[in-house]
C-alpha cells in the first residue's frame, strides 16, 4: 500500500514540473513571435466591366387591317314552338271595385286593392303525369305594403294542387286598398287557380 503511494506521489511530482517546463517554454518562445515584425501585402481585386450591347425590340402590335365590308347583321332568334300538349293554368280574374273619392282640397285617392304581379303555379308533375285536371280555391290578406300572407286552399279538387297554389301565391304582388289616404291589410281576398291541359 505504502508502495503504490509513494510511485503515485513521484508521477504526480516528475508530471508537474513536466507541465511547469512546458508552459514556461511555450511562454520564452511566444515573445519572440510578438516582437517579430510581419509584412502583408493586400491585393486589389479590379472587376473590369465588359462593353455590353442591349437590343431593343419595338413591341408594338401590327396595325390590323381595315375592314371593308361590315360584317352581317345577326339574324332574329327563333322561339321554340310551344308544345301544344303542354299543361295550362288558368288565373281566375279577382272582382275588384274602384272607388276613388276626391275631395276639394284633399287630394289622396281611396281604392280597392290591385294586382301588381301574378305568378302561375308550376303544374304538380304527379298530377300531369296521371292526366289528373282540376282547380283550387284560394283565401289570403293582401297587406298594407302589397305582400301576399296567410295564404290558404280552401277547396282543392284534388290535394296535389294544394302545395303548388300556396308557394304561387305567395310570390303575387299587390297594389294596396287605401283608405283615407292610408294603405290598409285587405284579408279575406279570394280566387280560383285552374288546372287544366291544353286542348
Amino acid at each position: 500500500m505504502m508502495a503504490r503511494l509513494g510511485i503515485s506521489f513521484t508521477t504526480g511530482i516528475i508530471v508537474t514540473f513536466a507541465l511547469l517546463w512546458l508552459m514556461q517554454f511555450l511562454i520564452a518562445t511566444g515573445r519572440n513571435a510578438l516582437s517579430e515584425r510581419t509584412d502583408f501585402r493586400i491585393m486589389d481585386f479590379i472587376r473590369v466591366k465588359q462593353e455590353e450591347t442591349i437590343e431593343q425590340k419595338d413591341r408594338k402590335p401590327p396595325k390590323p387591317p381595315e375592314v371593308e365590308e361590315k360584317p352581317p347583321e345577326m339574324p332574329p332568334p327563333q322561339l321554340d314552338a310551344l308544345d301544344p300538349n303542354a299543361p295550362r293554368v288558368n288565373l281566375a280574374n279577382i272582382d275588384v271595385n274602384m272607388d276613388m273619392n276626391i275631395g276639394g282640397t284633399d287630394f289622396a285617392v281611396d281604392g280597392e286593392y290591385l294586382p301588381i304581379v301574378r305568378v302561375e303555379p308550376i303544374y304538380p308533375r304527379r298530377a300531369q303525369s296521371r292526366g289528373i285536371e282540376g282547380f283550387c280555391d284560394m283565401e289570403f290578406t293582401v297587406t298594407k305594403s302589397g305582400e301576399v300572407t296567410d295564404a290558404v286552399a280552401t277547396e282543392c279538387s284534388s290535394s296535389v294542387f294544394q302545395n303548388a297554389s300556396v308557394k304561387a301565391v305567395l310570390k303575387w304582388k299587390y297594389k294596396p286598398r287605401v283608405v283615407n289616404g292610408e294603405p290598409i291589410d285587405s284579408p279575406g281576398v279570394r280566387t280560383r287557380l285552374t288546372y287544366q291541359f291544353e286542348e
